[in-house]
């Protein structure tokens, strides 16, 4: 798995389109959750070809299933304070050497320079009944802070056949809209930052920090 703290992801070109972040509330077809919420509203933002592509994402659901979005745009110091929150925990678990150290945060939390949320390019989201109730999915969104990281990899093998089911149906919604997952967090997909850019050809990102 490539993390997001590979040098390779740094070195992606960024050329950035300019599109500006926009409200997720009132969209089709998605429903916005507030467990993130920030004082400045960012949670609620991704950029404008994002947003469209969430709304694309939600047209290729099973009938009664809805997008439920759990946080978008993510400010630079926010991103730089859970990152370091994260590694701390981890100082305090015994993780002494500083690559690993750098490593093991990066799978959950990434580093700001890279960080696809500050960019306004990913989203974390989840799967809803019609009345809004989350789906069984193996694990909570953001599991990692709760000490569900086993659950927390979309190929976590432990995971029940239902939940399985279910993130093959998000799976398939979002790669058709033209997202990636960061495959250490099953509800985490992005598109045109520079992970996404990475593995996706001509290897250029077209959301920049924001």
């Amino acid at each position: 798995m490539i993390l997001l703290n590979d040098p390779r992801v740094r070195a992606v070109d960024i050329h950035d389109c300019g599109e500006p972040l926009v409200e997720i509330t009132g969209a089709p077809g998605l429903l916005l959750d507030d467990r993130e919420r920030d004082p400045h509203g960012s949670w609620g933002r991704v950029r404008t070809g994002v947003l469209a592509r969430l709304c694309t994402a939600a047209t290729k659901l099973p009938e009664g299933l809805q997008l439920l979005v759990i946080e978008g745009h993510r400010s630079a110091a926010e991103q730089q304070r859970r990152f370091e929150a994260y590694a701390e925990g981890l100082r305090r678990a015994g993780v002494d050497d500083p690559t690993e150290l750098r490593c093991r945060t990066s799978a959950f939390v990434s580093p700001v320079e890279v960080a696809p949320h500050c960019a306004g390019a990913a989203v974390d989201v989840t799967l809803a009944d019609p009345a809004g109730h989350e789906l069984d999915m193996g694990g909570p969104v953001n599991g990692h802070r709760s000490g569900h990281e086993a659950s927390c990899a979309m190929h976590a093998t432990h995971i029940s056949p239902q939940a399985r089911l279910h993130r093959d149906i998000l799976t398939a919604a979002m790669t058709a809209a033209g997202f990636v997952n960061y495959p250490s967090e099953w509800w985490h997909w992005s598109h045109g930052d520079r992970y996404w850019a990475l593995l996706t050809p001509p290897h250029t990102a077209h959301y920049g920090p924001i």
